[in-house]
């Protein structure tokens, strides 16, 4: 806890008397009565020993003293009723019949103030260490999300215009408070604690860090910010040579999902030779996990080849069916820390030139882990359509297959339209998701829901007609 006039009252024993600041005041500073003329910092409280005629004295003689002191605190080991008679006229809060007197009570007093000062910053160079790390594995995003852990409350990093890079803990309205706030401009809703530290120097600026603390050591919040936007600095002007890795790894595991003859060649190409793979997707809650790290390490233990990819926050990829298991008990049996799960969804195996089902079961299972908090699930352990199919006759699965006719090509194999209707379910329907995770734009994923349901009959806006589509598509396979 930050030093407080309570905090000094149980140190040095006595009553604290409040006046103009009350006893939470947290405090900063001590000074000979005869030494003060200046209130450092009108927020905090500067304490001040000496003799009491002389405290009097300069109460009452104009000039800076008598200005200054009213602010301050006296502590002292006397009490009566004159002395607090005097200090209660002008209006000045003292902390009265301390156990110690004299060199003593000063020399208390600054020790207190210096180990108050020295856990402050061990409690900084702390956070730093943290922050760092972080950095080393989640990037900008991993930090301001431990940084707004680490002030109690919320921080929003801005570029040098004034949008948003990345935010922990803000809504919509901190977020536009913060980009007035880095602007200049009024802000709408009083927020307590609120800084801001710039990321760079004024002629190379490169963007903003807001932050608000509900905490009450602001000073502490203000210097790990301060040491966070130095950081923030080296981050965003800092090139990550693996950038062009992931988008390369990500294109990759693009075409296996896409399936056909190219997928085959690219797995053997990446040593997989394997006539059927598994899918699996890994996510988290947090974003201070490093997936890829525990994934790499994970793949290393079980000898497999590094088949995935970050996409949107999780890691989808492929596993021989015989290492699923393994896997599986690896993210079961993580757990760093409270709260820092990671889940995994596991698909069937599929031909390792028709991945894109089991890609599919495998982000739904992930769905389902993340929902029911669960570390791992089969998409084989989801009991609802397994349970759906089996009960249908022969002559209700066919009619079931035939409502996707229309959607195969020639040769058997799914076409455009079949994936977008699957994307277009596992994404629940959403168009945004739906056409990020296709490559193509929105107007074009309408068009072609828009030919399906002219295809199939279906009304896909219609949950009864999504969940028969759904079922029709794990029924012919696709």
């Amino acid at each position: 806890m930050a030093l407080d006039l309570s905090a000094v009252r149980r140190a040095v024993g006595g009553t604290c008397v409040t006046a103009r600041l009350p006893e939470r005041t947290p405090v900063d500073g001590v000074a000979h009565v005869e030494a003060l003329v200046v209130i450092g910092n009108p927020d905090y409280a500067t304490l001040v020993t000496g003799d009491r005629e002389v405290l009097l004295t300069a109460l009452t003689t104009p000039g800076p003293a008598s200005n200054a002191l009213p602010g301050a605190v006296f502590v002292s080991p006397e009490d009566d009723a004159e002395l607090r008679s005097a200090l209660a006229r002008h209006g000045m809060t003292a902390v009265l019949g301390t156990r110690l007197s004299g060199t003593a009570l000063h020399s208390s007093l600054l020790a207190l103030i210096a180990d108050d000062r020295a856990a402050a910053d061990r409690l900084v160079t702390a956070g730093m260490n943290v922050l760092t790390q972080v950095a080393r594995r989640g990037g900008v995003t991993a930090v301001i999300a431990e940084l707004a852990r680490r002030i109690d409350g919320w921080a929003v990093l801005l570029d040098a215009h004034g949008q948003v890079i990345a935010s922990a803990g803000a809504g919509r309205l901190h977020v536009s408070d913060a980009a007035a706030f880095a602007l200049g401009r009024p802000v709408r809703v009083r927020h307590d604690g609120l800084q801001l530290h710039r990321v760079g120097s004024e002629q190379d600026l490169a963007g903003s860090l807001v932050i608000a603390t509900r905490s009450s050591r602001t000073s502490h919040a203000r210097d790990l910010s301060s040491l966070a936007a130095a950081l923030f600095d080296l981050l965003l002007r800092s090139h990550d040579p693996t950038l062009t890795e992931h988008l390369g790894r990500g294109a990759l595991i693009d075409i296996l999902v896409d399936g056909g003859q190219r997928a085959e060649a690219l797995l053997h190409r990446w040593g997989v030779h394997e006539r059927t793979l598994t899918a699996f997707e890994v996510g988290t809650r947090t974003r201070t996990i490093d997936l890829e790290r525990l994934l790499r390490r994970w793949f290393d233990e079980l000898g497999a080849e590094h088949v995935f990819a970050a996409d949107h926050g999780h890691i989808r990829g492929f596993v021989r069916d015989d290492l699923a298991a393994g896997l599986l008990d690896r993210v079961r049996s993580f757990s760093p820390v409270a709260g820092m799960r990671v889940h995994i969804g596991v698909g069937d195996p599929a031909p390792v030139g028709a991945l894109s089902r089991t890609a599919t079961q495998a982000h739904q299972a992930l769905d389902a882990a993340l929902e029911d908090g669960r570390p791992g699930v089969r998409y084989a352990e989801l009991p609802s359509v397994e349970l759906v199919l089996s009960a249908l006759g022969a002559a209700a699965q066919g009619q079931l297959a035939g409502l996707l006719e229309p959607l195969v090509q020639p040769s058997g194999e799914s076409g455009d339209l079949a994936r977008t209707l699957r994307v277009f379910l596992a994404e629940n329907g959403a168009h945004r998701a739906s056409a990020a995770r296709l490559g193509i734009h929105r107007q074009t994923l309408v068009a072609r829901i828009r030919r399906v349901e002219a295809l199939t009959g279906l009304a896909l806006e219609r949950a009864d007609d999504r969940a028969v589509a759904w079922l029709a598509l794990r029924e012919y396979g696709l």
